[in-house]
């Protein structure tokens, strides 16, 4: 089994697939550099680390698998293979061009949205230095605005009106922020980010300047096409949803119009049964949302069956009406969980903490991490 991209989702399928199959993972980084929380990321960055900067060499699953650094190139549907152009580890080390063959491919490479998530070949010295010099620069900003009303931007704006000290203004283009959750959880999230002292720009839609991707933190002015002034803050984060699927390596028959792989109700490629992909490169439904529904599950039930024989065992995804889940990420009174129906659920701080942090995430869902050196 190949699985292209050992990111949150990825690292799920391969640990699992290692149990029963011979496993290679295809990583850009030799570490799970998780594009989640980017709020508690900018404002307290040790304690994003412990969960979400995982040197991959700290999985004991992952003991069971092949890992080879670097970026595929291409993929042979009839041939069954994959060519991986390696990372160079050493200046005198690594580098080089290989082939891979497949019983079973996936496909977990995730995709670009922002400074934050990218496919970039990197080793832990430039992730580390990444890091620091974004968080500098937020800190150095006395005012940052925030372009963009999904769950990422809503993140970073109320984490940094939390920790106090920046005046933060988030902008977006609808009358509340949140598109896809539940109205109720707009409704919520509209009046938080108030309470937290933000302040919120509704019915701004941003122009974009041409050729810009939102992959960087930006210090001009920000223009709108709905009538309003420009403004200007000392620093301007672009949280405007651009997303590109890390794709360019499959061949375009297997690929929608804005370039997600195309799966069927199993997660599987149509007409390519040997083929699967899950999390954010997958058009698996309008929100693309198998990341965060235990899309891992139904490729690792389905990848077996398929490699069995039992084809009529297969498991279905089926993805919520409305998106779920932590927003604002862990806070001093707790962890608020939004439910498909509207619903919020409160994780007291040390359940939050204790049991799931550093419980269920390294224990249950990693199957144990090895200390850190």
């Amino acid at each position: 089994m190949v699985v292209a991209g050992l990111g949150d989702t990825g690292v799920l399928v391969a640990t699992r697939l290692a149990r029963s199959c011979d496993v290679v993972g295809i990583a850009t980084r030799p570490a799970l550099v998780s594009g989640q929380e980017l709020g508690t990321r900018l404002t307290s960055p040790d304690r994003w680390r412990r969960t979400y900067l995982v040197p991959l060499s700290r999985f004991r699953k992952l003991d069971r698998i092949r890992t080879v650094q670097g970026r595929i190139t291409a993929v042979d549907l009839d041939a069954r293979t994959v060519q991986v152009e390696q990372a160079a580890v050493t200046e005198h080390a690594g580098g080089g061009e290989i082939t891979l063959p497949y019983d079973a491919l996936v496909i977990a490479t995730g995709a670009s949205n922002g400074f934050w998530r990218h496919d970039r070949v990197e080793d832990l010295a430039a992730i580390d230095a990444d890091l620091a010099d974004v968080s500098a620069r937020i800190d150095a900003a006395a005012s940052v605005a925030i372009v963009g009303g999904g769950p990422t931007g809503v993140s970073v704006a109320d984490n940094l009106a939390r920790r106090g000290g920046t005046e933060v203004h988030l902008f977006h283009s609808g009358d509340e922020p949140l598109p896809g959750y539940h109205p109720k959880v707009r409704r919520w999230i509209a009046q938080q980010l108030r309470d937290d002292g933000v302040q919120v720009h509704p019915g701004h839609r941003t122009v974009v300047p041409d050729g810009f991707g939102g992959d960087a933190l930006t210090t001009g002015p920000i223009s709108f096409s709905t009538g309003q002034d420009d403004f200007t803050a000392d620093l301007t984060l672009w949280a405007v949803g651009r997303v590109r699927p890390h794709s360019g390596f499959v061949p375009g028959q297997l690929l929608d119009d804005d370039g997600f792989v195309r799966v069927d109700e199993h997660l599987q490629v149509p007409g390519r049964p040997e083929v699967f992909a899950v999390g954010d490169v997958a058009a698996s439904d309008p929100n693309r949302s198998s990341a965060r529904n235990w899309g891992y599950r139904v490729v690792v039930a389905n990848v077996r069956a398929a490699t069995g024989g039992r084809s009529g065992k297969r498991k279905t995804f089926t993805a919520p009406e409305h998106r779920w889940g932590s927003v604002l990420g862990v806070q001093d009174g707790g962890m608020v969980i939004v439910q498909p129906d509207g619903k919020r659920v409160r994780v007291p701080r040390w359940v939050a903490d204790r049991l799931l942090m550093r419980g269920f995430v390294p224990w249950y869902l990693y199957g144990g991490l090895r200390r850190e050196t």
